[in-house]
């Protein structure tokens, strides 16, 4: 009910500044204390990934891009949380506007292009760590660094995170990235992850912590390029996939104000895109390899759909914009009542 009054104010901005005034909001919310009340979630813990998780709910990457918030973050009852995506050096992004609601169909389109403050800054922010739940960070590359080059900005971001990562994710299906998705092809995707894999290994020695990696992939995929990724993300040991990022089909939002826009599309919508990749890495991957998934999760029900396809943990970020935290304890109180059926 609290948030379904914010709501209404916070729609009446534009939906970027919202984000900010929401964020600025929570954070001032934890220095205070009040956060916390906010949270009415049980725990339900998991060993994930060699990582024991307090629950299966998280917040996706997006959200907090730069590791300003992810203690307020915290307090509303995640899991976990995933920061980023952050690349070596700063970058403005693309030119506002970049953000776009949907209400209707209960999604976004964003073109934001990896905006954010670099991996100076976030690693600044998570050295001083008191969140006690598992964090992730997101890793990509500078929007001029050429696909050729790649390898390197996803290197020197694993160098810089790794100390206080609990895992890594190397975002390869950002659509907002020109040419970002082509490190989905085999070739290009093998060459990536053993250098990272490589690097992971290197550092473990050196600082007596393995960290576990996984890379996310797109929705608009298909069988053929599923396969591949799989056999891929297989060889190298990768520690788990995320299925899926934001799509840039438009279905289920045709004939929507600002369904034209560029971008990549979240929400209610992406649902049966996110569902079927989800659906299909399971059956190709072998088991000892998790899934998390993501994509047009706005209810619990959608949740439990997500671990019922292979799915160990679960995120969103567009579902909390129209949700607001009331979506964290429907999603584990239905994930808490499919495992005690």
């Amino acid at each position: 009910m609290i948030y379904e009054l914010a709501r209404k104010v916070l729609f009446a901005a534009d939906p970027e500044t919202a984000h900010e005034l929401t964020l600025e909001s929570l954070r001032l919310g934890h220095r205070l204390g009040a956060t916390r009340f906010l949270c009415k979630t049980r725990n339900q813990p998991l060993r994930c990934m060699g990582l024991d998780f307090p629950n299966p709910v998280g917040v996706a990457p997006g959200l907090d891009k730069n590791g300003d918030y992810f203690e307020a973050l915290g307090d509303l009852g995640f899991g976990f949380v995933e920061i980023g995506t952050v690349t070596p050096r700063p970058q403005p992004g693309n030119p506002r506007p970049r953000v776009f609601r949907l209400p209707r169909a209960q999604a976004m389109i964003n073109r934001l292009g990896f905006n954010n403050k670099g991996v100076d800054h976030l690693v600044r922010r998570v050295q001083r760590r008191r969140f006690k739940g598992i964090l992730g960070i997101n890793i990509g590359k500078n929007f001029d660094t050429p696909i050729a080059n790649a390898v390197d900005d996803y290197l020197h971001c694993l160098d810089k995170v790794y100390p206080y990562a609990d895992y890594v994710t190397v975002n390869i299906s950002s659509p907002n990235t020109q040419n970002l998705r082509d490190l989905q092809g085999k070739e290009e995707l093998d060459r990536l992850l053993a250098a990272v894999t490589a690097r992971r290994s290197e550092l473990a020695e050196t600082l007596g912590r393995r960290v576990p990696l996984a890379v996310k992939v797109a929705p608009d995929l298909d069988d053929g390029q599923i396969r591949a990724i799989a056999e891929v993300v297989s060889r190298y040991g990768m520690d788990a996939v995320i299925a899926t990022n934001t799509t840039i089909g438009r279905e289920g939002v045709e004939g929507l104000r600002h369904a034209d826009e560029a971008g990549g599309l979240s929400g209610a919508p992406l649902k049966p895109k996110a569902d079927r990749v989800l659906a299909a890495l399971r059956k190709a991957l072998p088991p000892q390899i998790a899934l998390i998934g993501v994509g047009g999760i706005t209810r619990g029900q959608d949740a439990v759909d997500k671990l019922d396809l292979g799915a160990e943990l679960v995120q969103f970020y567009t579902g909390m914009v129209y949700r607001g935290p009331e979506l964290i304890a429907e999603c584990l109180q239905a994930i808490a009542e499919r495992n005690s059926a």
